[in-house]
C-alpha cells in the first residue's frame, strides 16, 4: 500500500511544484550562500532539487538516499582535487533531504553529522520555510567544512554554485 501511495505522489505531482518551494529569489539566495560558504573552506557544495522520481523508480521503491548518490555522481560532485565535494539533495515528493560527502570529507566528518543537518533542513521544509531551511543547512555545512577543510592560499571554485533542478 505504501509503495502505491508513493508512486501516486511521484506520478501526479505537478512538474512545476518545485517553483513554489524554490522560487527564483530563494535559488539566488542559495547560490549566494554557497559562494559565501566556499570562501570559508576548501570544500565544494552543490545543491540539487528534484521534484519527483521517474514513475518507474518510484514504483520499484528507489530510496531517496540511493537517488542522491546517483545525482552526486551525475553532477560529478566527486570531481574535485581534494575529494571535498558535498551534495545537498532535496527530493520534494518524499520531503527528504540527503547530504552526500565525497571520500575526502567523509573520512573527517561522520555521516551522523550530515544527517543531523539534513533533519534540521527537513524540519524547516515541513513548516514551508524552504529559504530558511536551505540557508541554515548551508551555514551548518560551512561550519563543518571550515573545521575540517580550512581555506588555503589556493582555493579554486571547482563546482558550479548555482542550484540545479534535476530532471527538468
Amino acid at each position: 500500500m505504501v509503495a502505491v501511495k508513493r508512486w501516486f505522489i511521484h506520478a501526479f505531482m505537478p512538474p512545476w511544484r518545485w517553483r513554489l518551494a524554490f522560487p527564483a529569489v530563494v535559488l539566488a539566495a542559495i547560490e549566494a550562500a554557497i559562494k559565501q560558504s566556499e570562501r570559508k573552506h576548501r570544500g565544494e557544495l552543490r545543491f540539487a532539487i528534484e521534484n519527483t522520481l521517474a514513475p518507474g523508480q518510484a514504483w520499484r521503491g528507489m530510496p531517496a538516499r540511493r537517488r542522491a548518490i546517483e545525482v552526486f555522481s551525475n553532477l560529478r560532485v566527486w570531481d574535485t582535487e581534494e575529494n571535498s565535494g558535498v551534495l545537498i539533495y532535496v527530493l520534494l515528493a518524499d520531503r527528504e533531504v540527503h547530504i552526500v560527502a565525497d571520500r575526502g570529507i567523509a573520512r573527517r566528518v561522520p555521516q551522523d553529522e550530515w544527517d543531523a543537518v539534513a533533519r534540521a533542513m527537513q524540519t524547516a521544509f515541513r513548516l514551508g520555510d524552504f529559504r530558511r531551511g536551505s540557508l541554515e543547512g548551508i551555514e551548518r555545512i560551512s561550519t563543518l567544512l571550515a573545521t575540517h577543510f580550512p581555506p588555503g592560499a589556493d582555493n579554486p571554485n571547482e563546482l558550479a554554485d548555482k542550484p540545479v533542478i534535476v530532471g527538468r
